[in-house]
């Protein structure tokens, strides 16, 4: 008896994270406008497997957890734990300074250096041009 009560957990604990996923994937095709017979063509499988994936019946391979992250734009981690929101893409143009730097303080520290090097180099490059100009105009 325990020992089915055992099995029926894990299956139980199985269907559920399946039907997780499965209701993810639905919700991020009808936001993103697409037909299931679309996202089954860009994974590369039968309408049918496609359908029994949304349905729970199905759990997504590695690889077509992988294609479904590069169709709509998200890591495997924000499918698997969708929380209900596609991520916007965000332009720092239309932000004020102070949203712009805590933008940017939320990277992580390797590419935050990369952007500091990159400002830091086009200031150095925008200097020498001014400092050219106005020498090469005293000339």
């Amino acid at each position: 008896m325990l020992l089915k009560i055992y099995l029926f957990a894990i299956f139980a604990q199985n269907h559920f994270f399946t039907m997780s996923i499965g209701a993810n994937i639905k919700k991020l095709r009808e936001q993103s406008g697409l037909l299931q017979k679309q996202v089954a063509s860009e994974l590369g499988i039968g309408y049918t497997n496609y359908n029994k994936l949304e349905n729970g019946n199905r759990e997504p391979s590695v690889a077509e957890l992988q294609k479904l992250s590069r169709l709509f734009n998200m890591t495997v981690d924000q499918i698997i734990n969708y929380d209900g929101n596609i991520p916007q893409d965000i332009t720092l143009e239309d932000k004020s300074s102070v949203e712009q730097m805590n933008l940017i303080k939320q990277l992580d520290e390797d590419d935050r250096s990369v952007i500091y090097k990159i400002i830091d180099t086009m200031l150095t490059k925008k200097k020498f041009k001014d400092f050219f100009q106005k020498n090469v105009a005293t000339l």
